[in-house]
């Protein structure tokens, strides 16, 4: 499937990061989202699982996935019912944590910030949109992505995060 034709290059992502304990077996779930120019939607989903992670792992990798997937600059919306990565963007806290050395406004340092810096050099080339959706509230996508976060966990073959 070519979601990244050269007349449209608008994409839909949505995203789920889902965990069995914190730390524990996790997956991500991720939709990519088409519509050519012949109206024709075309949907890729991408899913794995891991062992000992973080639900904000999850959400943060299927949020890399889903952008990393595209194959050329595109107008991506982002879907994700993690604040914790939306608001990253949405109330700037990111470049905050730049800024700061990768230090909280605390003065912590920064969890997870492999994964951040992964997806600052994935979201990149393109430009992204991230829209907060109430998780496990009937939103089609959230919740198939929300299966197959946790299809991939229960699945027993489980990668280990610093694989990837």
């Amino acid at each position: 499937m070519n979601i990244n034709s050269e007349e449209n290059n608008k994409v839909l992502i949505y995203t789920d990061g889902a965990c069995s304990g914190n730390p524990g077996a996790g997956g991500y779930g991720t939709i990519l989202v088409h519509v050519d120019k012949n109206g024709t939607k075309h949907e890729k989903e991408l899913s794995d699982g891991f062992s000992n992670v973080t639900n904000n792992q999850m959400e943060l990798l299927a949020v890399i996935i889903g952008l990393e997937a595209l194959k050329k600059p595109c107008a991506v919306t982002l879907y994700s019912d993690s604040k914790y990565v939306v608001d990253a963007f949405n109330n700037h806290w990111i470049e905050n944590w730049i800024q700061k050395g990768w230090k909280t406004a605390a003065k912590s340092p920064v969890k997870n910030v492999e994964l951040w810096q992964r997806l600052l050099k994935a979201k990149e080339p393109h430009n992204v949109e991230f829209v907060w959706v109430k998780g496990h509230a009937g939103h089609e996508y959230n919740e198939r992505c929300d299966t197959l976060a946790v299809n991939a966990y229960k699945t027993g073959n489980l990668k280990i995060l610093k694989e990837m």
